[in-house]
């Protein structure tokens, strides 16, 4: 058993991690998705660029309990905002979302207004982001 395993379990949690918009660059999606799966999940991962549409209806097809958007490209608050009205119109708003990237502390209040559960910044350790996932999807 590694040390995430060992400190937090999503054992039997479905998290689906996205990548909306028209940022092409995913190392960090699959850092988080293979960390998540080293804890226990089960990730799906939707590949570059996906619409809010298409993130929101994977997450519904799949029953995932969370969904992790991954955001560098500045356009947070708009892609958020989309997925999180994606999810209330297929009638999925209680899956909880995640946001990691490029987010300034300036714009982490909004996101957290629209529903967001947890924010992560590129600086945290990865067990941080495992352990806090691990609590909120408890």
């Amino acid at each position: 058993m590694n040390t995430l395993q060992a400190n937090a379990s999503l054992a039997g949690k479905r998290i689906l991690i996205g990548k909306p918009g028209l940022d092409g660059h995913d190392i960090g999606a699959k850092i988080i998705a293979l960390a998540l799966r080293n804890a226990g999940a089960e990730v799906i991962y939707t590949g570059l660029r996906r619409s809010p549409q298409q993130i929101a209806q994977v997450a519904v097809d799949e029953g995932v309990d969370a969904v992790g958007l991954s955001i560098l490209s500045g356009s947070h608050k708009e892609l958020v905002r989309d997925v999180m009205a994606q999810l209330q119109a297929l009638k999925a708003g209680d899956i909880k979302v995640f946001v990691g990237g490029t987010i300034p502390a300036e714009d982490q209040p909004l996101l957290l207004e629209q529903g967001v559960a947890s924010i992560f910044t590129a600086d945290m350790p990865l067990q941080d982001v495992v352990t806090i996932l691990a609590k909120r999807l408890a």
